[in-house]
């Protein structure tokens, strides 16, 4: 015990001593830095989605639009031909028409 002592009473073991407790603190400061960092990455990650939203949404609306424009020359050509199944290839295209204009407005709506 007395060598114990005696060997943390010598000068090096006092630099060693404050040697690790500067690297402890430069540690924990570290982490707060990197902590802050992380934060500021995810606000920037959020603000790059977000601004993703509105092209995203317009690209749905022009997809639905020519979904739609296909469905109307499909029905055309059904239709002019006599086909009696008209019906239900017009309320199929035309409701896929309407999902995509209703899904992007829904998810445009929830996310911003």
């Amino acid at each position: 015990m007395r060598k114990f002592k005696n060997i943390l009473r010598s000068a090096g073991a006092k630099r060693a001593l404050f040697a690790l407790f500067a690297l402890f603190a430069v540690a924990s400061v570290a982490q707060c830095f990197a902590a802050g960092n992380g934060m500021a990455g995810i606000n920037e990650a959020t603000s790059m989605i977000s601004s993703y939203f509105d092209p995203g949404t317009k690209l749905i609306y022009a997809i639905g639009a020519v979904v739609g424009l296909i469905g109307g020359v499909k029905v055309y050509g059904k239709f002019s031909s006599g086909d009696p199944d008209t019906s239900k290839t017009a309320a199929s295209w035309f409701g896929a028409c309407i999902f995509l204009i209703v899904a992007a407005t829904i998810l445009r709506s929830f996310f911003l």
